[in-house]
């Protein structure tokens, strides 16, 4: 019996591995298998009044401690040009049922809009989560700008440039930390070609990378990355940006996974497809041991 229990888990692990080697289905594979016992989900949020402007909460089931949930908002990638919240259940479920707050928002996308809409969005849905974090069992005191691939670029620019958040009346201060995975921070001129229209290649704008503003105030930070990352330098954009918040003086968490790929390093948040790296209990461990934000 347990046999036949092990031996299914490894075969849904395997259709799900294989469905984001060959990109058919992946996320709603994933999705398929995910649990709903461990968290309620509130869909399509309003953080901003535009049709993209919009976020799905899930809330943790379990009870939340005196001060309330730890919160991620979670920027997903595709390269500014797609992607959509619903595809990331499994990384809401994933934190929810580890007693996170999760906030998976859309933004807008290329062709839509360019550089820099995407980030005044995504400074709109942390504002969101600083402001009603608490009427979501969340504490305001411990927010974390979170992303994968482009929404990890996304969330460097908030947590590390103070120009996004100060419209919204709040700054980088405000956030207990922020989560990188496989992020590009280093990337102009880009040889992808998604992305150079989104940053007018190759007349690219100033001041628009995150590795620019790696500066001694910036919040505690968790780094991640494959070792063989096809699609982003791990050692020009992750460790790069690493060393240089290290050397401000800035607590950095950063890992390497051997086994993961680009798209399977977020991928590793559903249950199964854990085998290849422990980034869920890695994020999860980083959002549970930082102070509030002061």
């Amino acid at each position: 019996m347990v046999f036949s229990i092990i031996s299914r888990l490894n075969f849904v692990g395997i259709l799900a591995l294989a469905a984001w080697l060959s990109g058919c289905s992946a996320v709603g594979t994933l999705n398929t298998v995910t649990s709903t016992g461990s968290h309620t989900v509130h869909n399509g949020v309003a953080y901003g009044n535009l049709p993209r402007q919009r976020l799905d909460v899930y809330q943790p089931k379990a009870a939340a401690p005196a001060a309330g949930w730890p919160v991620a908002v979670f920027f997903y990638g595709g390269s500014w040009n797609s992607g959509e919240r619903a595809d990331y259940l499994f990384v809401g479920e994933a934190l929810a049922a580890r007693g996170v707050l999760t906030l998976v928002a859309d933004y807008r996308l290329y062709p839509d809009v360019r550089y820099p809409e995407f980030l005044n969005d995504s400074a709109l849905a942390v504002a969101y989560a600083l402001d009603h974090a608490a009427q979501w069992g969340g504490n305001p005191k411990r927010i974390f700008a979170m992303g994968h691939s482009a929404g990890g670029y996304n969330a460097a620019m908030i947590a590390l440039d103070s120009r996004w958040l100060e419209p919204t009346g709040h700054a980088p201060s405000e956030l207990a930390g922020w989560i990188g995975l496989a992020g590009p921070y280093d990337f102009f001129p880009t040889d992808n070609p998604d992305a150079q229209p989104v940053f007018f290649h190759p007349n690219y704008p100033p001041k628009a990378e995150p590795i620019e503003f790696a500066h001694a105030a910036a919040p505690r930070t968790f780094l991640a990355a494959p070792v063989n990352d096809k699609l982003v330098s791990p050692e020009r954009s992750t460790q790069q940006l690493a060393h240089k918040l290290q050397a401000a003086g800035v607590p950095v968490k950063l890992k390497s996974y051997p086994r993961a790929s680009h798209t399977t390093l977020i991928g590793a948040f559903a249950w199964p497809l854990r085998w290849i790296a422990p980034v869920l209990d890695d994020v999860t461990a980083f959002i549970q041991a930082e102070s509030p934000a002061q």
